[in-house]
C-alpha cells in the first residue's frame, strides 16, 4: 500500500497522454502532482492526476486507456494535437469545460 506524502497543483502546460487504441491517443491537462511513498517508507514516486481524474496505476478508472507519458507544452504554443476537445486554453492555463 502507498500513502500520499504531498499534493501540489500542476502548472499550466503539463499533460497526461493516454493510448485509447493502438492508433489513437488523447491528452488531458494534469491538475495536480502527488508524491507517493511505500508504506514502509521506502520507494517514492510522483504521479500526475489529470482533469478527467485518471492517473497511472489507477485500476478502477474504467477508461480502458493505457498511460503513455507526461508531456509539457508551453501554454503560449497551444494545445497538443491530441488534446481533449473539451479543453481550451485560459489565461491561467488549460482547464476542462463542459461540451456544448
Amino acid at each position: 500500500m502507498k500513502r500520499i506524502v504531498e499534493i501540489v497543483p500542476a502548472r499550466p502546460g503539463w499533460y497526461a497522454r493516454w493510448r485509447l487504441t493502438p492508433e489513437r491517443t488523447r491528452c488531458y491537462p494534469v491538475s495536480l502532482w502527488a508524491l507517493l511513498e511505500e508504506a514502509d517508507g521506502g520507494g517514492r514516486e510522483v504521479i500526475g492526476v489529470d482533469c478527467a481524474g485518471q492517473w497511472p496505476g489507477d485500476r478502477d478508472d474504467g477508461s480502458g486507456a493505457e498511460f503513455v507519458r507526461y508531456l509539457f507544452q508551453t501554454p503560449d504554443s497551444g494545445l497538443p494535437e491530441d488534446a481533449e476537445p473539451t479543453t481550451r486554453p485560459h489565461r491561467s492555463g488549460p482547464y476542462p469545460v463542459p461540451a456544448p
